[in-house]
């Protein structure tokens, strides 16, 4: 008789992304798999009738991977903060 591994416990995901537009929540889970960052995108649903405006699409990922996850998510939503980054690490030139 063969034991049957037990199963690992899964870890609390924590939401790094949340929008009204699922194609939105799409493309920053394909940054964030481009990135080497698994993650899930998942559905708020709500029954418009009671709740309207209440719902949306949100994006998690593991504890351990949320920084860098944040990370990716601002330089896609702010793409130059990437540039002045860089900028500010080159040494000046000497006049």
């Amino acid at each position: 008789m063969s034991a049957t591994p037990e199963p690992k416990p899964q870890a609390k995901l924590v939401k790094v992304f949340d929008t009204q537009q699922e194609t939105e929540a799409m493309i920053v889970h394909g940054l964030l798999t481009s990135a080497g960052i698994e993650s899930l995108v998942s559905s708020i649903d709500a029954d418009q009738a009671l709740w309207p405006g209440v719902g949306g699409v949100v994006v998690m990922v593991n504890p351990e991977q949320a920084e860098e996850a944040r990370r990716v998510i601002e330089q896609y939503n702010d793409p130059g903060a990437e540039l002045e980054e860089l900028a500010d690490e080159q040494p000046e030139e000497p006049a």
